[in-house]
């Protein structure tokens, strides 16, 4: 046969052959071949599953769509057919006060119960979000010396469904400064310190280039602590009339805790037997809010910032002439970046600078997307 016979039987038989592929499947090669040439492909996702609420970040549009939602579920059986039904976040807590399951108290999965709980959680996050499958995945992880805890996050992430191209972990501290220092990955090219205000502990960590330095944590300073100072105080500042929960606690935290603007509340209890009782809350939240920004500021200036300076003393002179990065749930607090900077500058006896993203509490996620879709375009 000639060459010019087995050029038109090849041609004739590649032909053939993509006829039969467009009307069975394409190969998972042409796929991405063909997801590559459209300008589509994974999807850059980034993730936090914290203590109390879990975040999610996919890019939409231009923008980047965000899923927030309380880290807790419930079950209950269908009285039709019997069979399990799970709710999670603020539908979960309302719904099911008395049997909702907050699965990562502690900051991390620990155990293969809470382990089991977490992936039924975000399983049911996942599917009702539509979250895609095809994407690469970047999860922000605390600053917890706990091997096992970390292994069993690192496993609800990947038997996920999520991040079937790539799932990468950074540390949580790192990702919520990527947002507070630039419209893109400035943090990783700089020196500087992060300072994480979560519920479920202090976190701090002096940050080369990227690579992280010293880091510290603490579970005597929380978020957590702060609602249940403010649950007794309030039963102390109403001579014991009101008695509120720690939920309400962290909504009145949430809701009036302000170093700027900070103004009295008033909220209604039912009383026993009939009838309501308004009382006033004027000292409760702040006293809480000022005691652990004391303690906050007492750790990171006399137990983290000393380590960082007898390892790495050039780190610790550049990074305290940059802005100290605050991240985490307490950071939201009106106010407490200044109040932040001005009693660390008293305790350490110099200026001080000190820095947030518009919304600390997302900044972590927004971090760790921003990261996987550094990951995709290389």
């Amino acid at each position: 046969m000639s060459e010019e016979s087995e050029a038109d039987g090849d041609e004739a038989a590649s032909e053939e052959e993509a006829e039969t592929e467009s009307e069975e499947s394409v190969s998972e090669t042409e796929t991405e071949v063909e997801e590559t040439s459209n300008g589509d492909g994974p999807v850059p996702v980034g993730v936090k599953l914290g203590s109390t609420r879990t975040v999610i970040a996919i890019p939409e549009g231009d923008d980047v769509r965000i899923i927030r939602t309380l880290t807790c579920l419930a079950t209950y059986d269908d009285p039709l057919t019997g069979e399990e039904q799970v709710l999670y976040g603020e539908e979960a807590a309302t719904q099911y006060p008395d049997r909702v399951q907050f699965m990562l108290r502690s900051g991390l999965p620990e155990d293969d119960d809470r382990a089991e709980l977490t992936k039924k959680f975000f399983n049911t996050v996942l599917a009702e979000n539509d979250v895609p499958e095809d994407s690469v995945v970047v999860y922000a992880i605390p600053t917890i010396e706990n091997e096992r805890g970390l292994d069993n996050l690192e496993a609800v992430i990947r038997e996920s469904g999520i991040g079937q191209r790539e799932v990468e972990s950074y540390p949580e501290s790192l990702c919520g400064a990527i947002p507070a220092m630039g419209d893109g990955l400035e943090a990783i090219g700089e020196i500087f310190v992060s300072v994480n205000m979560g519920s479920t502990n202090l976190e701090a960590a002096g940050y080369r280039r990227g690579e992280q330095l010293n880091p510290f944590a603490t579970g005597a300073v929380t978020g957590n602590e702060v609602d249940r100072m403010i649950a007794n105080n309030v039963e102390g500042e109403t001579q014991g009339r009101v008695n509120i929960d720690t939920t309400t606690a962290r909504e009145y935290k949430e809701e009036h805790a302000d170093f700027v603007d900070f103004e009295p509340f008033t909220d209604i209890i039912q009383q026993p037997g009939g009838g309501s009782h308004d009382f006033t809350i004027e000292r409760s939240v702040m006293d809480a809010c000022n005691a652990y920004l004391d303690e906050a500021v007492d750790e990171i200036a006399n137990s983290f910032l000393p380590e960082l300076a007898n390892d790495h003393i050039k780190v610790y002179q550049l990074a305290l002439d940059q802005p100290i990065v605050l991240t985490g749930g307490m950071a939201c607090i009106p106010g407490i970046v200044e109040e932040f900077e001005e009693r660390l500058s008293e305790e350490l006896n110099r200026d001080i600078e000190a820095v947030a993203a518009d919304e600390p509490d997302l900044s972590a996620t927004i971090g760790a997307q921003r990261i996987a879709a550094h990951l995709i375009e290389n």
